[in-house]
């Protein structure tokens, strides 16, 4: 190779834009270089790149490529996939096989990936024969894709078949196993996995951690990680990143508050995401000044960042402060998104605040050009309602349950009917009972419409919504709440005798119930 040709190529890995890219494709050009795979291999890896590359410029230079290589398309299709280019990878892998080329262990996973992100399983099944008859199917790196492509693809037993085909599985085999399993909500064959597992890595404990957390299993998933930290595995910020949200849902401020300790002693640099789940821990938790503290300091405030507090200060009944923030994520240029609107709507709703509410959905639609969906809807429902705008919240009612699904519909009607009750709307309360009821026969509506009426004076009618309930077979969930002590937290479920310090429990309120006499 001559020292121009060589030069050549050194430029190709010295670039560091499209600019660059394309001054060292000129030399390459010039020096003859433009049919040679490695340099034109080059070229196209640095397209592939979302941020700096560019994936026009990269299918020009691949259509002037008369006999491209396997690894010249190999690079293609990766350039794709990186591109969210889903299908445009699958044309390239089709045109391949149409010209003889014979994929490799590279090329089916990129082409996996794609079909699970389209999602198509079909597509993948038709891949899954092609490295079947070749023999590719064998190669881990290609078994652990069609596992995870069936997974993502919700086809778990699928992903088991092929677990089982593989004669030599890594973690992670069993990692994709577990978050597959995880992810189509069956927690104890996860587990199963999880226990079976020969070496636990990182990976195997964030993804049946992070498993539990997915599934609402908090408790489990805090029991798992104390586990974790009896071996030698070093959590990583995946795994952190789930068990605060484990603590947020359970207020165990205790767990976030020694999990931030850890991270500021190991001197762990606070990322966005971390920062995120940090301080929305804090403000489910109750520590909306520590929140607060947490999201001026984030070195970048993404959306989720913004999101985050503007739902913490809803949650606390901050509406005027939530707003507030809203503008000021407005004033960066941060264009809101539709859980970003979920949040204020909640805030207007907490505080009252209908009329802005309305004004929010109006910049909402005509500003954002977001869509309402139905959670929108159902927010803008509670927040009429519990402003007294009855009238008005019926009105948006009707107009929007033809476009929803049962699952919307009966959410945005239990809104309606607990502001009805709240505020003593017995005829009301009453026609929502009844739209509800053909639509969930659940025991909360008859909790609802019983009170209601008992709180009226209307005890007749109590009683007759209770005897309906029990006619019908209906049972009511027996209450739960939970509390963090010396970071361990404790359920208790109404009429349960099972809790091992029971007997102290009652020792202890009888004893109160004596102070109170």
């Amino acid at each position: 190779m001559s020292s121009c040709s060589k030069r050549c190529l050194v430029l190709l890995e010295k670039c560091k834009n499209m600019k660059h890219l394309k001054q060292a494709h000129a030399q390459v050009f010039t020096s003859g270089l433009d049919t040679n795979p490695f340099a034109l291999s080059r070229l196209l890896d640095f397209c592939s790149h979302p941020h700096h590359g560019s994936l026009t410029y990269a299918c020009r230079v691949f259509e002037r490529i008369h006999h491209p290589t396997l690894c010249i398309c190999n690079t293609i299709i990766k350039t794709f996939l990186l591109n969210g280019k889903f299908c445009g990878t699958l044309h390239v892998f089709t045109k391949m096989l149409q010209s003889g080329l014979s994929p490799d262990s590279y090329t089916i996973p990129y082409v996996l990936k794609a079909c699970a992100a389209l999602p198509s399983c079909s597509l993948g099944q038709m891949v899954h024969g092609y490295g079947s008859k070749s023999g590719l199917v064998f190669d881990i790196f290609v078994g652990n894709s069609l596992m995870a492509m069936y997974c993502l693809c919700g086809d778990v037993v699928a992903a088991r078949h092929v677990f089982d085909e593989i004669p030599r599985l890594s973690a992670v085999s069993w990692s994709v196993m577990i978050s597959g399993y995880a992810k189509a909500g069956n927690v104890d064959s996860a587990r199963l996995f999880f226990d079976e597992a020969p070496e636990k890595d990182r990976g195997i404990w964030g993804a049946m951690i992070s498993g539990y957390v997915q599934n609402s299993c908090f408790k489990e998933g805090l029991h798992l990680f104390r586990l974790l930290q009896l071996t030698e595995v070093v959590p990583d910020e995946s795994i952190f990143v789930s068990i605060l949200s484990a603590c947020a849902h359970l207020g165990a401020l205790d767990i976030g508050i020694w999990i931030h300790r850890y991270l500021n002693r190991a001197m762990v640099p606070l990322s966005t995401r971390l920062s995120t789940s940090l301080l929305d821990m804090y403000a489910k938790c109750g520590n909306l000044d520590m929140a607060k503290r947490l999201f001026d300091s984030a070195p970048e405030k993404d959306i989720v960042c913004w999101n985050a507090m503007i739902s913490g200060m809803a949650m606390h009944g901050d509406g005027a402060s939530a707003l507030k923030m809203f503008l000021d994520m407005e004033r960066t240029g941060m264009k809101p998104d539709d859980i970003t609107f979920i949040a204020v709507f909640t805030a207007c709703s907490y505080s009252g605040l209908a009329h802005e509410g309305l004004q929010l959905l109006h910049k909402m639609c005509s500003v954002y050009k977001i869509v309402p969906k139905s959670e929108h809807y159902g927010c803008l429902v509670d927040l009429l309602s519990r402003s007294g705008h009855f009238e008005e919240a019926m009105v948006m009612m009707r107009r929007i349950t033809n476009s929803w699904n049962a699952s919307e519909e009966t959410l945005a009607w239990r809104a309606f009917l607990s502001a009805c009750c709240n505020q003593g709307q017995a005829q009301l309360a009453e026609s929502a009972a009844e739209r509800l009821l053909l639509l969930d026969n659940h025991s909360g509506v008859y909790v609802l419409l019983s009170n209601l009426y008992a709180a009226s004076g209307k005890h007749s009618d109590a009683r007759r919504v209770r005897d309906m309930m029990k006619n019908k077979g209906v049972e009511k969930a027996p209450g739960c709440s939970s509390v963090e002590i010396d970071g361990v937290v404790s359920e208790f479920i109404a009429g349960e005798e099972t809790h091992p310090q029971m007997k102290e429990i009652h020792s202890v309120l009888e004893k109160m119930h004596m102070q109170l006499d």
